[in-house]
């Protein structure tokens, strides 16, 4: 694996975050954050004295209170860690808690945080040799950052919990000790840095980001089958239509649209077959407008679009942020206490995604549907069944899976951002619930990969029925070719269960 340097003077990009935590390549502090860390940590050390500063000789949380003796502020360090990690449930996939521990050493590699070299060095000999802290889903809010879930990651990094190594679950001394890691030496205020921060919904949201858009792209092509399948007129996607509402979402998956019906031989033409000469139909066999989960991709998949744009925007910044409390600032010459760590930025964007992506899922439903319904499309068997009708059974039952898929991630959509719960002895009064709102869309993208596989299913044998694969786009063909290759044409009834997982796997990485 090549080593990504990370230079946070220039920015962490989110194709970069794709190359560390979906590609594994190995991470490195640059020289000049290295620079910063050791500054930041020195500007600390020397500010701190007999000043009282939040974390360092206070408690925590309503905690702030009461003073600690100056002969237990170590103790107190390990114990924001120890006490912390209470969550509860399955423990998140370890994609999550990579993106994450990324996104903390971005966070601490800003030098404003107070955190020594070696929190840096062991967080990146955790990701680089694959070592994942045991996370349950359960415990954040997303106000104080993600306290729990990043305490569970913290205990790893001084040598206690769990951790998933080589596809084992053990204890993180085992795992360190595999791979010659020193367990952390808390210093000063490093157990309320490591836990303080939006880093685990940030992780989380950087792989919903990445696998939504890759959904997208899939949606996309998924529509451009449909309409080859029907035959659509083509000007639904015309630039002068197109422009005359020019939304940019809309506009780039037109454009994309067109750019694949190129090469395509199925496409009408609408001024040849309807404007010129004289029709003389009464009844017109074939549709004048196509259903509106065919004529209205762009306008449906393009907000769709935007809103995937929006958030890797959002989730980018926030890799580049510092967003723990209280922010050392050597260059000012103090220590500023505020909210940072408040996590509303990306439970928002992760409200708005999971919508997104279950409206992507819905139009995937609906021409799943038009597909399996003989009466509605009038050119296939019903549920595209290749075999005896009445005998077999072709898709008929893929399509309850689909529905109750596409519901479930209707019924998920319910915004997350707004369900502040008042705690921590109210300190906590409004709150961003953050994870969650990134486990519910994870679920919800989740849901969409199911739902296309079963899509991509049925547009393959409708494609084989009417045989025309040398009609199709050079792209549609190209993805017809590799998917029959996971799912063949079948007639006989089969169990499809292993071929939609297969499909969901392909998709997720293709």
């Amino acid at each position: 694996m090549r080593n990504l340097v990370i230079n946070i003077g220039e920015g962490l990009t989110f194709e970069n975050i794709v190359r560390v935590v979906i590609n594994k390549e190995n991470v490195q502090s640059g020289h000049d954050a290295d620079k910063r860390v050791t500054e930041s940590f020195d500007f600390l050390t020397s500010f701190a004295g007999e000043k009282v500063i939040y974390g360092i000789n206070t408690g925590f949380g309503p905690m702030a209170q009461y003073r600690v003796d100056d002969s237990r502020l170590r103790d107190l360090q390990y114990n924001i860690l120890r006490s912390h990690s209470c969550g509860a449930g399955k423990p998140i996939d370890p994609v999550y808690v990579r993106a994450s521990m990324l996104a903390r050493l971005s966070n601490f590699c800003i030098g404003k945080s107070g955190v020594s070299r070696q929190l840096t060095e062991i967080l990146s000999a955790f990701i680089n040799n694959e070592i994942y802290p045991v996370v349950p889903e359960h415990g954040g809010v997303g106000a104080s950052g993600d306290l729990v879930q990043m305490a569970h990651i913290g205990l790893t990094l001084i040598g206690e919990g769990e951790v998933f190594f080589k596809g084992k679950r053990m204890p993180a001394a085992e795992a360190m000790k595999i791979c010659n890691i020193s367990p952390l030496e808390i210093k000063i205020r490093e157990g309320l840095a490591i836990a303080n921060g939006t880093s685990v919904m940030t992780g989380i949201g950087a792989v919903n980001v990445h696998y939504a858009s890759m959904l997208l792209k899939w949606a996309t092509i998924a529509s451009v089958m449909m309409n080859e399948i029907a035959s659509s007129y083509d000007d639904f996607v015309a630039e002068p239509l197109i422009d005359s509402r020019p939304h940019p979402g809309q506009k780039k998956v037109a454009a994309q649209m067109r750019s694949h019906f190129e090469s395509s031989k199925r496409l009408r033409k609408r001024e040849a077959e309807l404007y010129e000469g004289a029709n003389q139909e009464k009844i017109f066999e074939h549709k004048v407008q196509g259903y509106y989960s065919l004529r209205c991709v762009p306008q449906v998949l393009g907000p769709v679009l935007e809103t995937i744009e929006r958030a890797m925007e959002v989730i980018e910044r926030e890799y580049n942020s510092v967003c723990d409390n209280p922010v050392v600032d050597p260059a000012s010459g103090s220590i500023y206490h505020g909210g940072n760590f408040h996590g509303d930025y990306v439970s928002f964007e992760m409200d708005k995604l999971k919508i997104a992506v279950a409206k992507m899922t819905m139009l995937a439903e609906r021409q799943l549907n038009y597909l399996f319904h003989d009466r509605i499309n009038g050119i296939l068997p019903p549920f595209v069944n290749l075999g005896v009708l009445g005998l077999n059974y072709g898709l008929q039952a893929a399509q309850f899976t689909a529905t109750s898929t596409t519901a479930e991630s209707q019924s998920l959509c319910m915004p997350v951002y707004v369900h502040s719960i008042p705690n921590n002895n109210d300190n906590q009064d409004i709150v961003s619930m953050g994870t969650n709102s990134a486990l519910i869309a994870a679920r919800v993208i989740e849901n969409g990969f199911q739902v296309m596989a079963i899509h991509f299913m049925a547009l393959m044998q409708a494609i084989d029925y009417l045989e025309i694969k040398d009609d199709i786009s050079d792209e549609s063909k190209r993805v017809f070719t590799e998917l029959r290759k996971i799912s063949p044409k079948f007639s006989d009834d089969t169990p499809k269960y292993k071929e939609i997982e297969q499909l969901v796997q392909y998709l997720k990485e293709n």
